[in-house]
């Protein structure tokens, strides 16, 4: 059976980065067994795992397996000795006892200005142990959203060199654009600049989760057009553009009946399984379109006709639409119609997984964070600027919001809550249940601010603070974002308390 240890969060709101830094530091400081020999000579870097600023002068010629692990532990050391505690030893010495160890991770790694970083570090220490690549190991996100990962595996993306350009232009005839195209930060850059002139949501609440929500809202009603593809109304139908369109859809959980039969759509979780998934509640209105039909419609109104396309077929038989996948994918989406239905789903072939390395020595590589801390352009020596990290209730999926309890944190009737540390409550002069607001602490010259919080004692790290998501927003600059992946950074948001 697994041996389960509960370990208090790291003191800071980038527990991921100081966490995984410091179990690192400890299982080499304490000269904790790795996998052994032939682990690292399969995983280290080809020219050696240098620390970031090290006093030993690099060799001409690093061998394969030199491995500064001096330089390991003194860079680790030098930035967690005052703050690694018992609790984090305790963990260190739990994983280096465990057979095998999965990392598994969330919004709190990803939404810091280093936030790849972060996720690297995590790998990192997952290698250190052989934990990649075989039985009850790995890492593995866990994603706010039904299928945010499947849409990048069959090519959604903004980023043309993830896309098979050739496979897709020898089975439609069509060139396809090599252009990048706009994230969410550069889509929002745009809109408030105004080189972005229209908007189309495939669900979605946009406005309501995305930072800058004040001069968001502003520019959004600018746009010449919006429209929402949604199975609820949301703000984003009411903050919209001059002209505006709703296309009320089907949602997954209803019945989805074409001329090809009832229709099923599938997943990918966060373990990379793919699974079938079908509607069982009659539609709300008879009138309602799925999205597939709702696209293929827009498809044919406006595209030029293609006649390797059938736009009809597509949307009256999804079984056409995954064997068009696997037509592009075959590798990877063998035999899909098929498969979908098997117990648990298909998994979805990851080379890690086999310990086949896609990099130019064939190995594993250890990555060198740039700097040490998770958020170093927001740290404040004032010592009344807070750290928000934004979070959710256990009643709330991403921006919709269920109720107003939150049986996780003992919060009743209200989101407007902030949560500190009593001693930071003390230090500050407030007062548990006090009202007070927020605003921005950045020297970007925009005022944010949000009022009416109510102060909760809680149990979060002294100079932080807990608010909650999408409330929050108005508080997160739009340019405060992880540097290579451009989500934005609500983990670590420089704040100050007002008394109302």
């Amino acid at each position: 059976m697994a041996e389960r240890v509960t370990i208090k969060p790291y003191a800071s709101p980038a527990g991921g980065w100081g966490s995984a830094r410091s179990l690192t530091e400890i299982l080499l400081r304490e000269q904790i067994p790795l996998s052994g020999a032939a682990m690292l000579m399969h995983q280290n870097k080809p020219d050696g795992f240098m620390r970031v600023s090290c006093a030993w002068a690099k060799p001409e010629k690093p061998a394969v397996f030199e491995y500064c692990e001096n330089g390991a532990k003194a860079t680790a050391w030098e930035v967690t000795r005052k703050r690694v505690t018992a609790d984090l030893s305790q963990a260190a010495r739990t994983y280096g006892r465990a057979r095998s160890a999965m990392g598994v991770y969330g919004m709190g790694l990803t939404q810091h200005r280093m936030g790849v970083e972060t996720v690297q570090v995590l790998v990192n220490l997952l290698l250190l142990r052989g934990n990649i690549g075989r039985p009850g190991a790995g890492i593995c996100p866990v994603r706010g959203h039904s299928n945010v990962q499947g849409q990048r595996t069959v090519g959604i993306t903004e980023k043309p060199e993830l896309v098979p350009s050739d496979r897709l232009k020898a089975l439609y005839g069509f060139e396809p654009p090599q252009e990048k195209g706009l994230n969410t930060v550069e889509a929002c850059e745009g809109i408030l600049d105004g080189s972005v002139r229209a908007f189309v949501a495939l669900g979605g609440n946009f406005i309501r989760a995305v930072p800058e929500t004040v001069l968001m809202e502003a520019a959004w009603r600018k746009l010449r057009l919006t429209v929402q593809v949604s199975t609820k109304l949301n703000r984003n139908h009411v903050i919209h553009g001059e002209i505006a369109y709703i296309l009320p859809c089907l949602g997954r959980i209803e019945i989805d009946a074409q001329p090809g039969g009832r229709q099923a759509v599938t997943m990918e979780d966060s373990t990379a399984c793919i699974h079938g998934s079908k509607g069982y509640a009659e539609p709300a209105s008879r009138h309602l379109l799925s999205e597939p039909r709702i696209v293929a419609g827009i498809a044919k109104a406006t595209l030029a006709p293609n006649p390797r396309i059938d736009w009809d077929r597509w949307a009256g038989d999804y079984a056409s639409v995954r064997d068009a996948i696997e037509a592009t994918y075959p590798s990877e989406f063998n035999d899909f119609n098929a498969r979908m239905w098997q117990p648990g789903g298909f998994r979805r072939p990851i080379p890690a997984a086999g310990r086949v390395w896609r990099t130019p020595t064939g190995k594993a590589h250890f990555v060198t964070p740039r700097g040490l801390s998770a958020d170093p352009d927001t740290e404040q020596a004032d010592p009344e600027v807070m750290r928000l990290i934004t979070m959710r209730s256990n009643d709330q999926f991403n921006t919709t919001i269920y109720g107003y309890d939150d049986r996780f944190r003992g919060v009743k009737g209200t989101r407007m809550v902030l949560f500190m540390n009593r001693r930071d409550i003390e230090r500050l002069g407030l007062r548990d249940a006090q009202t007070v607001d927020l605003v921005g602490a950045t020297d970007d010259g925009v005022e944010r601010r949000v009022t009416g919080f109510r102060v909760v004692a809680y149990d979060v790290p002294e100079g932080c603070l807990g608010g909650y998501h999408p409330e929050c927003n108005p508080l997160i600059p739009l340019w405060h974002h992880a540097e290579r992946s451009k989500v934005p950074a609500a983990k670590s948001v420089p704040v100050r308390i007002r008394a109302g």
